[in-house]
């Protein structure tokens, strides 16, 4: 693998795990119902954005890149509560991330410009693209986290 490339994998391997870590964080003090709880009849519970962002993961990387035979189900990922399993949820996002930091790992200097096509990504064109956008998912939801934490610690 040529320096770049080194570099660029390296940098998305670093932010995962950054992102991954920074989710543990965030929900350690959360109680089983508050994993679980909106605060408001809009928006999600802070366990159904860590489903979303596993299915995100898993769906753009394990399936089209590493081609982990994922099939996802993605309005399930809004919808289920899974109280009592806030454990298991997270230990399922950090499966997701090992998988992304492995296939990231794994990219060849070829590998980032390969052409990327899958539902709900048309802009993306390549493998580069994709990294970088799940990323910025996967960061963008963190922000919604770090309110949701804010909003149900203060209930509390």
């Amino acid at each position: 693998m040529s320096s770049l490339s080194t570099t660029i994998g390296t940098g998305f391997v670093n932010q995962y795990t950054d992102f991954s870590l920074r989710v543990h964080r965030l929900a350690e003090d959360l109680s089983e119902e508050q994993f679980w709880t909106k605060p408001h009849s809009y928006g999600n519970s802070f366990g159904n954005l860590v489903l979303h962002i596993t299915g995100n993961l898993n769906y753009y990387v394990g399936a089209q890149i590493a081609q982990t035979g994922y099939i996802r189900q993605r309005d399930l990922e809004f919808t289920q509560i899974h109280v009592g399993q806030k454990q298991e949820v997270l230990s399922k996002l950090d499966a997701a991330v090992e998988m992304v930091v492995t296939s990231l790992r794994n990219q060849t200097d070829g590998d980032w410009e390969q052409t990327f096509e899958a539902a709900g990504a048309d802009d993306v064109k390549d493998r580069f693209g994709i990294y970088l956008r799940c990323a910025v998912h996967f960061h963008h939801h963190i922000g919604q986290m770090i309110y949701l934490v804010k909003e149900l610690t203060q209930a509390s």
